[in-house]
């Protein structure tokens, strides 16, 4: 069990880790085009990558609940979606305390991709365009790269997510 947890946690933090990484060389080279100035470039490319970060693992934690809602109660709901994401109880332990055949860890949908994609667009626009403002100053500027930086770090992201999720299924079906 301690071993399951500490495996969770590792992933979860290699998993965003991960994200911020790509985001930071993706939102500098964006940024680059966009000003064709090294130093703008370089501080849009560090701050706006750490507040989509935070903003990501709040968005992750949100779909990851979305996706493992079952029936009962908040508490039961919260703590099985809690123990699930850690893999902390097994499927056989999930189906004997509530009923069912635990955690589903296949591949989504692409339809589901789509829509989670998407909610990650529109948080991201709203977080690039208030971290370029700061810098610029420059409503033109910001929203250039409000625009033009979550549409190329939406691709990233599915791309992103994709691998993960596979991983995990990979995880998910290898023996304990």
């Amino acid at each position: 069990m301690v071993v399951n947890l500490a495996r969770s946690v590792r992933s979860l933090a290699l998993k965003i880790a991960s994200y911020g990484v790509m985001h930071l060389v993706v939102a500098m080279l964006v940024a680059f085009a966009i000003t064709r100035d090294w130093r703008m470039a370089l501080a849009i490319g560090v701050v706006e990558p750490f507040f989509q970060t935070i903003a990501y693992s709040f968005h992750d934690r949100v779909w990851h609940r979305i996706e493992q809602r079952r029936m009962g109660s908040s508490i039961e709901e919260t703590a099985e979606a809690f123990t699930a994401r850690l893999n902390v109880m097994d499927a056989d332990e999930q189906a004997r305390t509530r009923g069912h055949h635990g955690h589903v860890h296949g591949l989504p949908s692409l339809k589901k991709i789509a829509v989670k994609t998407l909610t990650y667009g529109v948080m991201h626009f709203a977080v690039a365009v208030t971290v370029a403002f700061a810098i610029t100053q420059d409503w033109r500027t910001a929203l250039a790269i409000g625009v033009v930086e979550p549409l190329v770090q939406m691709v990233f992201f599915a791309i992103h997510d994709r691998i993960w999720a596979a991983r995990e299924a990979r995880r998910a079906i290898q023996p304990a």
